[in-house]
């Protein structure tokens, strides 16, 4: 497992945990908010990671710059609060 997938993953739990607490109708509590950001980092981070260039940082050598970090962080967290919101959305639409 290389760093970057790892920093999206934490990124990704961040990410899924700041959506929880701003969007407090779509949370699936601490837990939940943290593990479905987890994967969405994860996810997220591979594809959003490909398109803001991490891929290309770690074809081209392997070392984690300052762009590649970045890029790793911003994927993650995206992923991870997108996994978070429309997960909240599914399990509000089916409480109705």
């Amino acid at each position: 497992m290389d760093l970057a997938f790892i920093i999206q993953l934490l990124s990704g739990a961040a990410g899924g945990t700041a959506a929880g607490a701003l969007l407090k109708n779509l949370s699936l509590g601490a837990l939940g908010n943290a593990l479905a950001g987890v994967v969405g980092g994860g996810v997220g981070g591979k594809i959003l990671g490909g398109l803001l260039g991490v891929a290309a940082a770690k074809a081209g050598g392997g070392s984690l710059d300052f762009p590649t970090l970045l890029a790793s962080i911003v994927s993650g967290g995206v992923g991870g609060g997108a996994l978070t919101a429309v997960i909240g959305m599914i399990k509000q639409m089916m409480a109705k």
